[in-house]
């Protein structure tokens, strides 16, 4: 059972029947290991002695395939669990059972080969979903999967009509936008804006702002949908007068699949769109507060990466961050894979947006502070991490991990071995992000950057992520200069806050 915390951390285990635990995802799979073995069935010998060694090869290379796949392309954190690759492989076996066990086969055979199929793809997404956390029970992937409305959402034409009414309001309103790409020209999908009570009383103050960055394989509504953000701004603005920062829940990919890192790339200028397009949008449109102070990123695995990565960048822009199970720096793989798919081979363009050879070139940051928050490595409930999801990178921890000496360096990591991440594949080990967090709090903090590392119970999933997010809003809104929020961070219930030598205590 997940921990609420207390601006809004859901329970994720009282909405509904579980996809995460419980009888459904083990019936799944009983159900679709019955069907097959049904099949299967009793054959002649000589079915079994050339039938099945082709099943088991076909198994066995799918499998192989989409490892090769997954860690080619750096399209997972941590290593997927066991679960996922074996349902894979039964998958590719229970296709070749159709195609070698259908002829001369009994109809009611045949159909149970057919059903084999999807029975086993659904075991593949349930065991895929238990790595992510992406759907927590049926009800929330039902509203998901049929595009359901999202919560406090009302139309941008309905917004004049609230204006003066935020004194009664209960709880802040959601608005879909589409931004213009004027300088960028990305091509992204709807966004979205938060805007809580206080924005709709009259003679309001310019809010702070709070862009919201989703990890790879993502939708902009994903920080609403899974991340629960907009009912822990809600439960924040009900205990501070209506008041709580503005949130734009940004598109960091423009597709689905498409792991932009943030950065300017073949991908798409994903880095010129979030800090000249979206900022200048937001001011136009709603009237929000333009400095540096009163603007921080939000970003969860992936957009952890491009949470830190844009501060420490651009901190003419934003003076908060908090990074939540980032990596060390912008990749999708190891270091040549990053350099020849996500800046179309320049090197340059790899150590313009690599997070240490940034501050290692930047004078002192006058006014930046940081929030990290990772995993301690096991889940709720005692159980032991197995690893992340999508949004990290392959082989567990960062995808990618170390980093090379200097800029433009494309050699290894002293005292480390070939390979982004100090092994020759580029992967580091499991638990690697807490260790990118301390080097990156390091370095920022020999930069003037105050931070501070922070741990919780779970594994990398979205419950984790909103969880972080809820702690972590108090600080980030005291940050932003929202006058209800009060003055100093303060840990919240069901935090666990690691502070070492290099964090120095809470920011300020």
């Amino acid at each position: 059972m997940w921990q609420l915390s207390q601006y809004g951390g859901p329970d994720f285990s009282s909405h509904g029947i579980s996809l995460l635990n419980g009888w459904l995802p083990l019936a799944a799979q009983i159900i679709a290991g019955l069907v097959l073995l049904a099949a299967i069935g009793r054959r002649d010998r000589r079915w079994f002695t050339w039938c099945l060694p082709i099943l088991a090869l076909c198994a066995g290379m799918t499998v192989v395939l989409f490892q090769r796949y997954v860690s080619g392309h750096g399209l997972a954190s941590d290593p997927a669990p066991s679960a996922l690759w074996i349902w894979i492989g039964v998958t590719a076996a229970a296709v070749g059972l159709v195609a070698l066990g259908w002829r001369g086969s009994r109809w009611s055979r045949r159909g149970l080969c057919a059903l084999a199929v999807p029975l086993s793809l659904l075991c593949v997404g349930v065991s895929l979903n238990d790595w992510v956390g992406y759907f927590p029970t049926v009800t929330e992937a039902w509203s998901q999967l049929t595009a359901g409305p999202l919560p406090d959402e009302v139309d941008a034409a309905d917004l004049a009509g609230l204006a003066g009414t935020g004194a009664t309001m209960t709880t802040g309103r959601l608005v879909g936008v589409t931004i213009p790409a004027t300088t960028s020209h990305f091509t992204h999908r709807e966004e979205y804006v938060y805007l809580p009570p206080a924005w709709f009383t009259p003679s309001r103050a310019r809010l702070p702002v709070l862009m919201m960055i989703s990890g790879e394989f993502n939708t902009p509504a994903d920080w609403i949908r899974v991340g629960n953000a907009v009912q822990i701004e809600d439960d924040f603005a009900a205990h501070h007068q209506g008041q709580a920062p503005v949130v734009v829940f940004v598109d960091s990919g423009g597709s689905f699949n498409n792991d932009t890192e943030c950065v300017n790339g073949p991908r798409g200028n994903v880095a010129d769109y979030l800090t000249k397009d979206v900022p200048t949008y937001l001011e136009s449109q709603f009237q929000v507060a333009t400095e540096s102070v009163h603007w921080g990123i939000v970003g969860w695995s992936a957009g952890g990466t491009c949470a830190l990565d844009l501060t420490v960048m651009h901190p003419e822009l934003f003076g908060t961050f908090e990074d939540i199970a980032g990596d060390l720096g912008p990749n999708v793989g190891d270091k040549a894979t990053t350099i020849a798919n996500l800046y179309g081979g320049d090197a340059r363009a790899w150590a313009n947006f690599d997070p240490l050879t940034v501050l290692a070139a930047h004078a002192p940051y006058p006014n930046t502070a940081g929030w990290f928050e990772n995993s301690s490595g096991t889940g709720f409930g005692g159980q032991v991490w197995r690893g992340g999801g999508p949004g990290a990178g392959p082989g567990g921890g960062p995808r990618g991990g170390g980093h090379p000496g200097g800029p433009g360096d494309l050699g290894n990591r002293p005292g480390g071995t070939a390979g982004y991440g100090g092994r020759p594949d580029g992967r580091d080990a499991p638990g690697a992000e807490p260790a990118a967090a301390t080097q990156l709090c390091t370095a920022a903090r020999a930069k003037a950057i105050e931070c501070t590392l922070h741990t919780q119970d779970g594994r990398h999933s979205w419950q984790f992520a909103s969880t972080a997010f809820s702690d972590a809003l108090p600080w980030l809104a005291s940050r932003l200069g929202l006058p209800a929020a009060g003055g100093s961070a303060t840990q919240q219930p069901g935090q666990s806050v690691a502070s070492s030598a290099i964090a120095g205590g809470q920011p300020h």
